[in-house]
């Protein structure tokens, strides 16, 4: 699989700052790569919480990540704001692909990029259940046409 080009921020329709953290450095001075996913998960899950789609406590509908990928061009450090920038790939009958970039201060290109899925599950049940009219037309708006995982 060849490496992956960083995307430019103009790439993606949504944007969130993120502050790092002194605790989200390494030994070796930068943000450790594990934070990187949780910097995904707070750019999508802030997008899904703040539209009114997902209800972390009381809703129907809850995601399960099922798989998560992360390609690393340059170092994010402490002190900086991180934008993170946030697309959707592919909308399946209860699954969706999201693909974010983060993106140093100031700078226009990625300094990572990386994808995961949700699958959307019953909260009770847990089997996967398929995604609402309003989710989807939601999600529509974070589609870049031409984009495919």
């Amino acid at each position: 699989m060849a490496r992956p080009v960083p995307h430019a921020l103009a790439d993606y329709p949504h944007r969130r700052d993120i502050t790092t953290r002194w605790m989200d450095n390494d030994a070796y001075g930068h943000v450790n790569n594990v934070v990187y996913y949780s910097y995904f998960d707070t750019v999508v899950n802030d997008w899904l919480i703040r539209r009114g789609l997902l209800d972390v406590e009381r809703g129907a509908l809850i995601g399960l990540v099922v798989e998560t990928g992360c390609h690393y061009f340059e170092p994010l450090t402490y002190p900086e704001t991180v934008t993170a920038a946030l697309r959707v790939a592919h909308v399946g009958n209860s699954s969706v692909r999201y693909e974010v970039g983060l993106f140093g201060e100031g700078r226009d290109r990625a300094a990572a990029q990386g994808h995961f899925v949700h699958v959307y599950v019953d909260r009770d049940t847990r089997r996967p259940a398929p995604l609402p009219a309003p989710w989807r037309e939601a999600l529509a708006a974070l589609r870049v046409p031409g984009v495919s995982p």
